[in-house]
């Protein structure tokens, strides 16, 4: 028989000797570009004269403060939504029922930056509702305010989480016994003291495991509140990254980043704790079991505004960008609030433009060039580093555990902490482009291991093992066995990455240099700047990177392998 290779050793699963060799690459990278930027955030933070001060710890405080209070008002907020949509979706069968959850489960995929304009659109300044209402009621300015609030930051918390909620608690919601309910109901119980007394218990330990993930999302929440908020709404993040950028107050950021992480990782253990006491309560059910056609008017009224709610808060934010970006809003001259609409394709020429001939300024489509090019290196250095670190974790074995483990710590690591980190371990190399990609894999690594592990688990040792008796190479018996089952595999990993690399904001805000900007980046800064070119322009941009975003989505839907959904 054949020796063995980097893909094909002779017995499955390999030895522990090649398994260490396989994760050896990962592992490195991982120490040099996660551990070690941390441990400088780390010790920056433990400057005594920092410490000492007493304007460090209110500063520390109103950012935590606020912190917790924006996640618990967007936490409650979500909850107040996803609940009846979770119950909507758990107990009435409906005409489009998998199309209508589906469309909420796009927001949660998408880019901050193209959330914050799918508002912009929909109710900033220049929206749609502010505008149709200028027009409607002879009005010189815009009557809604929206950006620049709390209430956007809230509203787009919803956006992002809700189906969160929906997932988690409809799932327990269709597989309780129905039996329950029923008793209850023979027993005198109205349906208020039902869903009380017998439902609510057995509901109660996902609505807290899924509670707690919506507030750690929302906890950790920077572009959303950067881009709708601005830099006055003060959260960990947003203050992290002005100290470390604006004012070039590193120990500070430091030290924030360190609070920031003692709070994520607390939240994370009590998601994690929660999340082991989501159960099937009692005899579960087939979900059949729950679900009954809407008939009675109160049900139809139920579902047609919960419908309503949906195309209003999920659907016409998501719209409003490409809309916006072929249409023209002018005022007209001595007629007051009146607004002219008109079709255009002058945002998108305007992406190729430098009409001010200016040597700092960089046209969108270079940004949009150089978002590609960070992609594609992110593509390489994932499934590079991923593809050897997924064939050793598909060995079953305690102590792969650790490993397993590390590698998903960057994905509960806030994008702005790490960029923060690159920034004090790597200050010779700040200038160079290169940091950016090496961030983007970092997020992206965890997505492509735990979308490979699962398909190179479901390959049977007996083909591997037929291919060597026959006398194949370890190369041809990888080509011609292992490769046709594992392409659909890698090409859903490669679009994770390029997907994840294309939209990120946070830690390439703080490390892309100022030639070299990302479409994200330049959609923050075209949003920023006065002027209807440029607002036409930042919703164009935003078009593209939907497009490209939910592209990736849909292919990774129908590229996923079995078992996939595991991570």
């Amino acid at each position: 028989m054949k020796g063995p290779s980097f893909f094909v050793a002779v017995a499955w699963p390999p030895p522990r000797k090649t398994v260490f060799y396989l994760l050896l690459p990962a592992l490195f990278f991982l120490t040099i570009f996660y551990l070690y930027p941390l441990a400088r955030i780390l010790s920056s933070a433990l400057d005594a004269r920092l410490l000492l001060q007493g304007e460090t710890w209110d500063i520390v405080g109103r950012a935590l403060g606020f912190t917790v209070y924006q996640a618990a008002l967007s936490t409650l907020l979500t909850l107040a939504v996803g609940l009846p949509l979770a119950f909507l979706f758990a107990r009435y069968e409906f005409r489009g029922k998998t199309l209508w959850r589906a469309l909420m489960s796009i927001p949660f995929m998408l880019p901050t930056v193209v959330v914050a304009a799918g508002f912009n659109a929909f109710l900033g300044e220049r929206g749609w509702v502010n505008l149709t209402l200028m027009r409607l009621l002879d009005l010189p300015k815009a009557p809604i305010p929206f950006t620049g609030t709390l209430a956007a930051i809230l509203v787009a918390h919803v956006f992002y989480n809700t189906i969160l909620i929906v997932r988690v608690l409809a799932h327990t919601l269709e597989h309780l016994d129905p039996r329950l309910e029923q008793a209850a109901r023979v027993l005198g119980a109205d349906g208020w003291r039902t869903f009380w007394h017998v439902t609510f218990p057995l509901l109660r330990p996902s609505l807290l495991a899924a509670t707690s993930l919506v507030f750690l999302f929302d906890f950790t929440s920077f572009g959303v509140i950067l881009l709708l908020g601005g830099p006055k709404f003060a959260t960990l993040e947003v203050e992290i990254y002005v100290q470390g950028v604006h004012l070039l107050n590193l120990p500070l950021a430091a030290l924030l980043s360190v609070v920031q992480l003692l709070c994520t990782a607390a939240l994370a253990w009590l998601y994690s704790r929660l999340l082991n006491r989501v159960i099937a309560p009692f005899s579960p059910r087939p979900a059949e079991a729950n679900i009954r056609p809407v008939r009675r008017w109160r049900e139809k009224l139920f579902l047609g505004g919960m419908l309503a709610l949906v195309v209003v808060l999920f659907l016409l934010p998501m719209l409003s960008v490409p809309l916006r970006s072929v249409v023209r809003m002018e005022a007209a001259r001595g007629e007051r609030g009146e607004v002219r609409y008109g079709l255009t394709a002058d945002y998108y020429r305007e992406l190729f433009v430098n009409r001010r001939s200016s040597l700092f300024y960089v046209p969108p489509f270079e940004a949009a060039r150089n978002s590609l090019l960070y992609a594609l290196a992110t593509v390489g250095l994932s499934l590079a580093l991923g593809f050897p670190a997924a064939i050793a974790l598909a060995h079953r074995n305690s102590w792969i555990r650790g490993p397993d483990v590390l590698f998903l710590l960057p994905l509960g690591t806030s994008a702005v902490t790490m960029g923060l980190g690159f920034l004090l371990a790597f200050r010779r190399a700040v200038t160079s482009p290169l940091l950016v990609p090496l961030a983007h894999t970092l997020l992206a690594l965890p997505l492509v291991i735990r979308t490979l592990q699962p398909a190179i688990v479901s390959i049977p040792p007996r083909l591997r093992e037929a291919a060597q008796v026959l006398g194949a190479s370890p190369w041809k018996a990888w080509w011609a066995v292992e490769w046709p089952i594992l392409r659909r595999a890698t090409l859903a990993a490669a679009t994770f990455a390029f997907t994840v690399s294309l939209g990120e904001f946070g830690a390439t805000l703080l490390l892309a240099r100022p030639e070299y900007p990302t479409l994200p980046v330049a959609i923050y800064r075209f949003l920023s700047q006065p002027g209807g070119l440029n607002y036409g322009q930042a919703m164009a941009m935003t078009t593209l990177l939907m497009a490209f975003t939910m592209g990736g989505i849909l292919l990774i839907e129908r590229l996923r392998p079995p078992g996939a959904s595991q991570f």
